[in-house]
């Protein structure tokens, strides 16, 4: 998800990753910049750069990322495997959760961006993507190391108009892919539970400074292939009225399940982010806001449960408190979501849920506190703690084997817990 830095960028609504690309403008010096009324920076989901020291002359940037981090479970899982989350995946160990480099380019109104990725995280994401089983001539293994790699027209309408093709960063739920661009390590469940990537198109316009209307056509819900014969659509609005102030709403609409045509799956989101104190030069509390991000979807028709058990909803609220000129944070973040189905939760173990029932409901809160000296670095301090209404959290047993290892033979019942607390150190670092 990168924020307006000077009025030489076009700049996405909610951060670099979620919401679209970083571009360098076109020669006009009269161009006119989207979102150039007021500094977006402090919002979840949100770089937080204020300069781009990666100009590659005059029409490229380029991009580097790094996320690093420990996390112990108060289950201490024997094989250290961390479930329930889509943000990390290993406890009691040192990882590089995420390693991207990239570069973005606007040359005579020619869009776009190609960033690489590597890290445990996609191992969570992008290697759990089903839809390359149908048929042949697609892999993960192909895909899997690109983040975003995007290709485009900018279209002088207006404050502009872009139609880019590739693949692109989710812009379903608030939160970002990037963990460094939120105020709390981990993401929510609600944005946990969403895709963080569509194979597809889309169009950006931006018929105000301050408004952005952007419809999406797409493979499938987080998926490089698709499920059925018909695609995805979508269509996302954002909104800053003022730097104080942003709305967003999300929507999705496809046809999801394998073999299953005619189940349909809708999904919609709104946000509503907002700055309540803003002293920038205090050594105090230098800035105050919250982000509210509500989601609800379901799934009918075709085979399958009624839209009355087949639903998703939820929430998470975060209030963040900034200290000493914006170089200290706190966030504290309270969630809750419910999806009885199933359909959206993560599989706690390689075999499904263990319990055999149909209900699914989980509560979370979590503390968040951030040293930032510079743009660039940051170093992040977090406790979470999430129950649910049925086994959902590894347990001190593991989820692999009997002795934790993959492959070991012998009779194992994965041990899996409706509680878990996660204490976790992490480094994050962005150029």
């Amino acid at each position: 998800m990168n924020p307006l830095l000077v009025a030489s960028f076009v700049v996405p609504l909610l951060g670099s990753d979620t919401l679209g690309v970083q571009k360098p403008a076109v020669d006009s010096a009269e161009a006119k910049v989207p979102f150039g009324h007021a500094d977006f920076t402090w919002m979840n989901g949100q770089s937080r750069q204020r300069s781009t020291p990666l100009q590659l002359g005059k029409y490229v940037t380029g991009s580097l990322y790094l996320d690093t981090y420990f996390s112990q479970s108060n289950n201490r899982p024997r094989d250290n495997t961390i479930v329930g989350s889509a943000s990390i995946g290993r406890s009691g160990e040192f990882q590089i959760n995420l390693a991207s480099v990239g570069v973005s380019w606007n040359y005579q109104n020619v869009i776009g961006r190609i960033e690489l990725q590597s890290g445990s995280m996609l191992n969570i994401v992008q290697d759990l993507d089903g839809s390359v089983g149908r048929g042949r001539n697609l892999t993960t293994a192909g895909l899997r190391n690109i983040r975003q790699a995007t290709a485009g027209y900018h279209f002088d309408k207006g404050y502009g108009i872009d139609v880019e093709a590739g693949i692109f960063a989710s812009y379903v739920g608030l939160e970002s892919y990037l963990l460094g661009e939120n105020w709390n390590y981990h993401r929510s469940l609600v944005c946990d539970f969403t895709p963080f990537y569509f194979q597809g198109v889309r169009a950006s316009f931006y018929p105000t400074q301050k408004l952005k209307l952007e419809p999406w056509i797409m493979n499938g819900f987080q998926t490089y292939g698709r499920w059925n014969v018909a695609p995805s659509v979508g269509f996302s609005t954002y909104y800053r009225p003022t730097g104080s102030l942003g709305l967003i709403g999300n929507f999705y609409y496809g046809a999801d399940q394998r073999g299953n045509p005619g189940r349909k799956r809708f999904h919609h989101d709104n946000s509503v982010l907002l700055r309540y104190l803003d002293r920038p030069t205090a050594h105090g509390i230098s800035k105050m806001a919250f982000s509210l991000n509500s989601h609800y979807g379901f799934e009918q028709g075709g085979n399958g449960p009624s839209a009355g058990q087949a639903y998703m909803a939820g929430t998470s609220f975060v209030n963040s408190i900034w200290f000493n000129q914006d170089r200290l944070a706190l966030a504290v973040r309270a969630e809750l979501v419910a999806n009885p189905s199933r359909y959206l939760a993560p599989a706690p173990t390689p075999g499904g849920f263990t319990d055999g029932g149909t209900d699914f409901m989980a509560r979370g809160l979590t503390a968040t506190f951030d040293v930032m000296p510079t743009d660039f670095f940051s170093v992040r301090a977090e406790v979470m703690t999430r129950a649910s209404s049925v086994p959902f959290f590894a347990g001190p047993g593991g989820t692999t084997s009997v002795d934790g290892y993959l492959g070991t033979p012998g009779d194992f019942t994965p041990d899996v817990r409706r509680a878990q607390t996660l204490f976790t150190l992490a480094l994050n670092f962005r150029l």
